[in-house]
């Protein structure tokens, strides 16, 4: 680059390679521009003197605000934090409800938030952690929805062929995206089926170990749907068999039902029946909000009495829940529905009983209008959320010529969960 001076009596005027200065200024600057670092965004930190919350101003939105007692009791340093096992040093009876701030800044360099404590001790937190643990709603909702659990799709029976979701079996087996896309879909929609399944009893077992860990029952770690002689559950008979939920006597009932068509009869019967029933709920607190509150807080007696085969143990389950389950959120958890496993024991008053019927009489009257049939075939393997998808079968004729036979297995859906999460976030550190 070279600077060249012109000399006159009338003025001086200057040149850069042969540019004037105002515009070789203006191309150095843009150069300078291109070349330099971006400038890390000014934030700032503060204890709000108000609310006490420590904030934390970033160039852009709003601040995110954190309590004191959180910060000290989230400490990162070595002292406070075993990063191996992800886990606090910390007790409690030693901690920091009545420890405030005494000095906080923000590091530009390191983009951390710096506390140090009225009892001198210093924590240090990430920008980027803070942010994904911000107490405002939108992070909060953020982390349920796409951490925590994916929100559910419900869905009537004018709905059902818009989220049928259908996945080959093998794929599932072998792709870890696949995996992925079929537990979405067991979580959001409830169910789906899987093509193409080889004429084997271990299918469900293999579907199972493929999530992690298959749920042991009463009935195995497999059971079969067929028509059995003394038949231990009204599933072997070839009655027909009315919406409900598996297992509704366990405590921990099991999280979905993994069931591979072996062989489908051949008659107009054997079809499988399907209701959403976290929708048939929402229609009840909609339509009949006094009903739906007797679903959600009268509880039931559900038992299973017996023994699967003359080689099993005897076995004696109970347990008392209403129909229709909250989470902690106020969300739909779980629905109990099992006419033929509905003990006649009611523990509850007279008048309980009186208004569970009459809500209980609404609530079916739902089920069975949103109610979908369809019948899988033999390599088919439907697959469904137990804890909220009411499931049934029309009935069918057992004959020489015209059987039908199911494998069935459960998995709890702390596991699936689980696994879906490592196929989202396998890096994931906390």
């Amino acid at each position: 680059m070279k600077l060249c001076l012109s000399d006159s009596s009338v003025r001086h005027s200057y040149f850069v390679d042969g540019l004037p200065v105002e515009a070789a200024m203006k191309s150095c600057r843009q150069l300078i521009s291109r070349l330099l670092p971006l400038r890390k965004s000014s934030t700032l930190a503060r204890v709000n003197a108000s609310s006490g919350h420590v904030e934390v101003q970033e160039e852009q939105g709003s601040p995110l605000k954190y309590p004191q007692v959180w910060l000290r009791d989230n400490c990162q340093c070595a002292g406070c934090f075993h990063s191996a096992t992800r886990a606090r040093k910390s007790h409690w009876e030693r901690g920091p409800l009545n420890i405030g701030v005494s000095q906080v800044g923000f590091n530009q360099e390191e983009q951390q938030l710096e506390v140090i404590w009225q009892d001198k001790h210093r924590s240090t937190f990430d920008i980027a952690w803070l942010r994904e643990r911000d107490f405002g709603e939108a992070a909060r909702k953020r982390y349920l929805q796409e951490v925590y659990k994916p929100p559910a799709q419900l869905w009537g029976k004018s709905d059902f062929e818009a989220v049928r979701r259908e996945f080959q079996y093998q794929d599932v087996l072998q792709q870890k995206a696949v995996l992925k896309d079929w537990l979405e879909a067991l979580a959001v929609q409830g169910f789906a089926i899987l093509k193409g399944a080889p004429n084997d009893i271990n299918v469900a077992k293999h579907l199972a170990k493929r999530i992690g860990y298959i749920k042991r029952t009463t009935y195995g770690d497999v059971f079969e749907v067929k028509s059995k002689p003394n038949a231990g559950n009204y599933a072997y008979l070839m009655t027909p068999l009315p919406l409900h939920t598996d297992m509704p006597y366990y405590e921990y009932k099991a999280g979905i039902n993994i069931l591979h068509t072996l062989v489908q009869s051949e008659s107009k019967g054997g079809a499988n029946t399907l209701t959403d029933g976290f929708y048939v709920a929402s229609q009840l607190q909609k339509q009949h909000p006094q009903d739906f509150e007797v679903l959600r807080s009268v509880p039931v007696n559900w038992f299973d009495i017996g023994h699967d085969g003359d080689d099993s143990k005897p076995f004696h389950s109970l347990w008392r829940a209403p129909v229709i389950c909250l989470d902690a959120d106020g969300g739909f958890a779980r629905v109990n529905q099992n006419t033929t496993k509905r003990d006649s024991r009611f523990s509850v008053s007279l008048e309980q009983a009186v208004s569970w019927y009459n809500a209980y009489d609404k609530f079916l009257a739902i089920a069975q209008s949103e109610a979908v049939e369809f019948k899988t075939q033999a390599g088919d393997v439907f697959v469904f959320n137990n804890l909220r998808m009411l499931h049934g079968r029309t009935a069918y004729e057992d004959a020489p010529g015209n059987k039908r036979h199911l494998v069935g297995a459960y998995v709890d859906w702390d596991i699936i969960y689980s696994k879906l999460r490592t196929l989202k976030f396998p890096n994931a550190k906390d």
